[in-house]
C-alpha cells in the first residue's frame, strides 16, 4: 500500500535552528543574518554570502579613529570647536586634492610692494592761492594670492623740495590736502627747504590675482616772494592681506 505526500505535509516536520530561517508556508530555507551591529555578513549579488572587503577590522593612524566594525566605523578624529561663533558659519573646509592627499584651505599671505621715485623740475614757481596738482605719482600692484581677495592698506609718502627768497612762502601737499606751509622770514634766502608728509588710508579690496594702480597728485600752492620747487620725492608703499 503507498500513499502521495505532499509538500504540506512535511513542512511542519522542518524547523530552524541557528543560522537558518525557514519559511513554513513556502517551504523556503535561507541563510539567518543577525542584525547584531558589528556583523559583516552580507548577500551578494548573486545571492550568496558574503564579507564586503575593507569590513574586518583595522589599525588606525593620525587623524582617524574605530576599527572598521559595524560597532565602531572607521570615522575621522576631529578635536571639540573652542569658539563662540557657530563652526557652521565660520569653519574651514578639508578636501582631497588630485592625488586623494586631505588638503585645508590655503595659507595666508601678507606681502608688501614699494614705488619710490624722484623728479627734478627747472625752478618751477609755486603757484599763489589754493594748492594745486604738480605731478602725478602712480605705480600697479598685483594680488600675489590667486585664491582670495586682499584687504590693500597704502602709505604715501611726498617731499617737496622749495627755495624761498627773503619774505618767500610756500606750502605742499597730497591732492587736495595742504600739509606743510613755510615762510621765510630770515634775512637770506633758504634753498632746500622740505618736509616729508605721510598718509596711511585703506585701498579697498583686490580680487584674487587681480591689479590696481595706486596713486597721489603731489600738490604746491600759496606762493608768494618768487618761491619754486624744484625737486618732488614720491614713495608709495602698499600691503596686502589676505587671510
Amino acid at each position: 500500500m503507498s500513499a502521495v505526500i505532499g509538500c504540506e505535509d512535511v513542512r511542519p516536520c522542518i524547523s530552524a535552528g541557528d543560522g537558518i530561517a525557514y519559511d513554513s508556508s513556502t517551504g523556503v530555507v535561507s541563510a539567518d543574518l543577525s542584525d547584531q551591529a558589528g556583523n559583516n555578513i552580507a548577500f551578494g549579488p548573486d545571492g550568496g554570502l558574503f564579507v564586503p572587503t575593507g569590513a574586518a577590522t583595522v589599525s588606525t593612524g593620525c587623524g582617524l579613529t574605530g576599527d572598521g566594525s559595524g560597532s565602531a566605523p572607521l570615522t575621522a578624529a576631529t578635536g571639540t570647536w573652542p569658539y563662540e561663533c557657530s563652526v557652521d558659519d565660520f569653519g574651514g573646509v578639508v578636501v582631497c586634492d588630485s592625488n586623494g592627499v586631505l588638503r585645508s584651505e590655503p595659507r595666508g599671505q601678507v606681502s608688501m610692494t614699494r614705488y619710490a621715485e624722484t623728479r627734478t623740475y627747472n625752478d618751477v614757481e609755486v603757484p599763489s592761492g589754493a594748492i594745486q596738482i604738480a605731478d602725478t605719482f602712480s605705480t600697479s600692484i598685483t594680488n600675489p594670492d590667486t585664491c582670495r581677495p586682499a584687504f590693500v592698506v597704502v602709505e604715501r609718502e611726498v617731499d617737496t623740495f622749495l627755495v624761498l627768497p627773503t619774505g618767500a612762502g610756500a606750502a605742499t601737499g597730497f591732492d587736495g590736502d595742504e600739509m606743510y606751509y613755510t615762510r621765510n622770514s630770515g634775512t637770506s634766502q633758504i634753498n632746500g627747504a622740505h618736509s616729508q608728509a605721510t598718509k596711511v588710508l585703506a585701498g579697498g579690496t583686490l580680487a584674487p590675482g587681480a591689479s590696481m594702480t595706486v596713486s597721489f597728485g603731489a600738490t604746491v600752492g600759496r606762493g608768494s616772494g618768487g618761491a619754486y620747487y624744484y625737486r618732488i620725492i614720491g614713495i608709495i608703499r602698499a600691503l596686502m592681506i589676505s587671510l
